[in-house]
């Protein structure tokens, strides 16, 4: 019979009270594409079985950390706990990658008995067998990106990449060597930063409080193109511009000598762009230099569309598209290229983005771009040649100018046809020149309020940007109704046309800019 109290109520069964169980918590962040996610590193440790266990769509890699995290602390005379440990990585839908978890699961696991929580603070590292925090290829666009999304204020990181993430302004890093360092940091708990902001090695001048950077080196040099005075000018605009840019011309008259050449003269940059520029090589594998200077990518026409686009049955990676972001893209032998490829350059061209959908994952790349383009008038080249005979028939000149579709063509702002070489033609202009021109029309351009290039404007800017004075708005209106001009083409006129104002110094745009912008337009 159970035991009863006078009153015929059995007595309470003393209960032992339930110790609390700390959850610890650090901060990292994973990449999905491009973006950031923001990542909590939770761990828990209780009575039973000993054993380590890592939960929330963890890869191999962040699997294999757990044997990198327990031989470092061994090796570093910290007594693993012989305790249950299960470390969860939330939100638990997100797939997370990256050995940079590597330094928060064993500063979780050596400090389990020490509750701590640091707003703002983000942890990165991967670690040696003997306590060495390293470097990682994702640092520093996963920092990045945190730093654009404002949800990072400070962050423990390698100290052997402080060397290229001391250029992410705005962030305070601590930098740290060995496990063991970065453990007597969150004993103490003092998170002070001990690493300066890096400065460019680049000419400057500032604009509204922006800084804009940029190099004069001229590796190649206009001044090594003979002769060609009109596509030389349509260089300077399309470069002032950012303009997308088709040259046709015979064999061998200069079209891929401009084209490298224009990168050397393009418009400077600020701070976010050289850093957008960085992150995009980082993604690539690639070690950015840092310098103020525009990335130009020549893909050869026997590239697949994943390599230009970017792809892969996993993991989504950019292409040549994302790695001409703020540069150039050059297509030489333009025909050549696969008709799926052109067709699908209209987005990019269009929208600045660039698209890819697979199964896992659907991702979006930033691609704002100056397209160039090359092509020969026929398939054997001598098409426009005084000096040369056409061997190509009627069917094969048309077959071959028919790879570009009108769509295509008309997102293109420029279109010069090359002079035939002469043994008359002298250099007439250095980059140095034509780059300073560039300059003095992008500084109209900021101080107009632009955020973006002329070549770059949307619709509501062209509107604000683009003004005409009465003469220049009179032969617009003629060569519409003379041309009947598409409402994309008539947009394309007036960006060029501002862009030739600011070379020329004018506020609005006049009858001369509009008449030069015209003879660029192409020909059906």
């Amino acid at each position: 019979m159970n035991a009863k109290t006078n009153s015929g109520i059995p007595p309470k069964i003393k209960q032992k009270p339930k110790k609390e169980i700390i959850v610890n918590r650090l901060t990292c962040a994973t990449l999905e594409g491009v973006n950031a996610k923001v990542i909590e590193v939770e761990a828990t440790f209780t009575k039973g079985l000993p054993g380590f266990s890592v939960v929330g769509l963890a890869s191999n890699d962040i699997q294999e950390a757990k044997e990198r995290v327990k031989s470092a602390l061994l090796t570093n005379e910290f007594v693993f706990p012989p305790l249950k440990i299960t470390v969860n990585l939330s939100p638990s839908d997100i797939k997370k990658n990256g050995t940079h978890f590597d330094l928060p699961l064993a500063l979780l696991v050596a400090l389990n008995k020490k509750s701590f929580e640091e707003e703002g603070l983000f942890v990165f590292g991967e670690l040696g067998l003997d306590g060495r925090v390293k470097s990682s290829s994702l640092l520093f666009p996963l920092i990045l990106s945190l730093k654009e999304q404002a949800v990072i204020k400070r962050a423990i990181v390698p100290k052997e990449a402080i060397a290229y993430l001391s250029h992410i302004s705005g962030v305070e890093f601590i930098a740290v060597e060995t496990l063991k360092e970065a453990i007597e940091l969150l004993k103490k708990g003092e998170f002070k930063a001990n690493v300066k902001k890096f400065s460019y090695d680049a000419k400057l001048f500032s604009i509204d409080r922006t800084t804009y950077y940029y190099e004069e080196k001229y590796e190649n040099d206009f001044k090594d193109v003979k002769g060609q005075i009109i596509a030389k000018r349509a260089a300077v605009i399309a470069a002032a511009g950012m303009h997308n840019f088709f040259m046709e011309g015979n064999p061998g008259c200069g079209k891929s000598m401009i084209a490298k050449r224009i990168k050397d003269i393009l418009p400077p940059l600020f701070e976010e762009e050289l850093l957008s520029i960085a992150k995009h090589q980082f993604l690539d594998g690639q070690n950015p230099d840092f310098k103020a200077i525009r990335p130009m990518r020549s893909p050869h026409h026997t590239a697949t569309s994943a390599s230009i686009f970017g792809g892969g049955s996993g993991q989504a990676r950019i292409g040549e598209v994302a790695l001409a972001h703020k540069g150039i893209l050059f297509f030489d032998e333009i025909p050549h290229f696969s008709k799926n490829i052109l067709e699908a350059m209209r987005e990019p061209l269009q929208d600045k983005k660039v698209h890819i959908a697979r199964v896992n994952a659907k991702i979006e790349y930033e691609a704002d771009i100056m397209f160039i383009a090359a092509q020969n008038p026929c398939p054997c080249g001598n098409l426009l040649s005084k000096t040369k005979s056409c061997r190509c028939s009627e069917v094969e000149i048309k077959r071959y100018q028919n790879r570009l579709s009108d769509p295509f063509l008309d997102r293109i702002d420029l279109f010069v046809v090359m002079q035939e070489v002469s043994s008359s033609d002298r250099a007439d202009v250095t980059s140095k020149a034509m780059h300073q021109a560039v300059i003095e029309a992008f500084k109209m351009q900021k101080r107009r309020g632009q955020t973006r290039l002329n070549g770059k404007l949307t619709e509501d800017e062209i509107e604000t940007y683009c003004c005409l004075n009465e003469d220049a708005q009179k032969i617009l209106e003629g060569a519409i109704s003379k041309f009947g001009l598409s409402h994309r083409s008539i947009a394309s006129v007036k960006k060029v046309g501002r862009t030739i104002a600011d070379l020329n110094g004018n506020e609005k745009i006049e009858k001369k800019d509009i008449l030069e912008a015209l003879s660029y337009r192409r020909r059906k």
